[in-house]
């Protein structure tokens, strides 16, 4: 952890010193397991170790599971029924996969909702924060390219409907819908590049995951307090801070534990409960369901997607000044990245001094709002298309884009925020440690 003293490896046997003037892979280990953590990081700090488990059980299902997937629009429906019935185990690898990705977009939420609570993409880790984002990015591009592969009916017109959204582009929309699909539909070629990516795709997010566990190792990790540790002595830095080894991997993996009764619960008992019926019928191109509808963790940004049509004056003002280039279809593919990039820049949008909504007494109740919106979005992008969903949609939508870009810079300058502890240490005394000399027992 930079500018901040601690122990670092020192190799002591012949064998240990060869291998580290070779290749220091123990040092790095090791100085990764004990680095200087501040010891006051609470419960919400767990989903960390829950992301890595998710990441790493995607994977190893998935490269199993692609050993018995045919990726053929007339052999994929039935390859994933083979694997449900004929395979060894079949059942419960995909069942793992399916439900591991509800996991991994509950546990990324989460971090990302604890971050911006407590100020974790403030300086300086704003550059963690940014990799963290792409991370998301490349999960949502993952998930949704597996949605496709069982090619049941959700599948296909999900596929249908996303890839559309490309078409929308000025200009250029029809030829990028093209390449993405293969061809003029969606059709094998599709399903091939799909299949491709969603098997490529894990591996470069394991990629970015190294890169933000060094970008935060680096800055140091934030904390509850959002104050810094200090960066005096080995001895005052102590002060603040706990090995991660033994501490806080004993303390994630307890959390772990607790997330896992209730993930195996699921996967054991309601395994379906998330997903949607019609995916167990084929794909049909001359049959068109009902309700169409995405996975339930894009449902947020989906309802945002679909929320500002051509009724809405901000999509006809925008028409209007670009002499139709932007109607309301392009519109919304740009609110709904739009709404991603908000989150991505709000290290420049947050003015506040005060790193941590625990000392901002305005901030928490606007923050409180933001996440119930959010809940408010993944129901609204549920529902169907229509009133009285699509003014809720609307009015969630705009205070989603008012939180970022109107409401957090303003509380900058207008919160009066409450006095910080001084040090890490002072904060977790006042919790967790030292009785003060009025409490303490006095001597016979």
């Amino acid at each position: 952890m930079s500018g901040i003293p601690h122990d670092h490896y020192e190799p002591k046997t012949g064998a240990e010193k060869w291998l580290h003037s070779r290749l220091p892979i123990v040092g790095l280990i090791y100085d990764t397991i004990m680095i200087p953590t501040p010891k006051n990081l609470n419960w919400w700090w767990i989903w960390g170790i829950v992301l890595a488990f998710c990441l790493a059980l995607q994977i190893v299902t998935g490269i199993v599971l692609v050993m018995h997937y045919t990726p053929h629009v007339d052999l994929a429906f039935a390859s994933v029924e083979h694997i449900m019935r004929d395979v060894n185990g079949g059942h419960m690898l995909r069942y793992l996969h399916m439900n591991g990705a509800s996991l991994f977009f509950v546990a990324v939420y989460i971090h990302i909702f604890r971050g911006l609570y407590y100020g974790s993409y403030k300086a300086p880790r704003e550059i963690t924060w940014i990799v963290g984002m792409l991370i998301y990015l490349m999960m949502m591009g993952t998930a949704f390219m597996g949605y496709v592969l069982p090619w049941g009916q959700m599948s296909f017109w999900g596929a249908t409907v996303i890839t559309g959204l490309f078409g929308a582009i000025p200009f250029i929309g029809e030829a990028i819908q093209t390449w993405l699909l293969g061809g003029p539909a969606v059709d094998n070629a599709t399903l091939n590049r799909f299949f491709s990516l969603h098997y490529l795709l894990p591996f470069v997010i394991a990629a970015l995951v190294i890169v933000h566990i060094w970008a935060f190792h680096t800055t140091g990790n934030n904390n509850p307090t959002g104050v810094d540790v200090r960066k005096g002595s080995k001895e005052e830095a102590k002060k603040d801070t706990l090995p991660f080894w033994p501490y806080f991997v004993i303390k994630d993996f307890l959390g772990l534990a607790v997330v896992l009764v209730v993930f195996w619960a699921i996967v054991g008992f309601m395994p379906n409960y998330l997903g949607h019926p019609d995916n167990y019928i084929e794909a049909n191109p001359l049959v068109t369901p009902a309700h169409i509808v995405p996975e339930w963790y894009f449902l947020p940004f989906y309802a945002i997607l679909r929320a500002f049509t051509s009724e809405v004056w901000v999509v006809q003002f925008a028409s209007f000044v670009t002499g139709g280039i932007v109607d309301a279809k392009f519109f919304g593919v740009i609110a709904m990245f739009g709404a991603i990039l908000a989150m991505a820049l709000a290290p420049w949008l947050d003015t506040s001094n005060v790193r941590s909504g625990r000392y901002r007494p305005m901030f928490k109740w606007w923050f409180a709002l933001l996440v119930v919106d959010f809940f408010a979005l993944m129901w609204l992008g549920a529902m169907p298309a229509e009133e009285p969903y699509a003014s809720f949609s609307l009015i969630a939508s705009a205070y989603w884009f008012g939180y970022f870009f109107v409401i957090l810079p303003l509380l900058g300058v207008i919160e009066k925020p409450l006095a910080q502890p001084a040090t890490i240490e002072e904060d977790f005394d006042a919790h967790y440690g030292k009785k003060s000399s009025a409490d303490a027992t006095p001597a016979e």
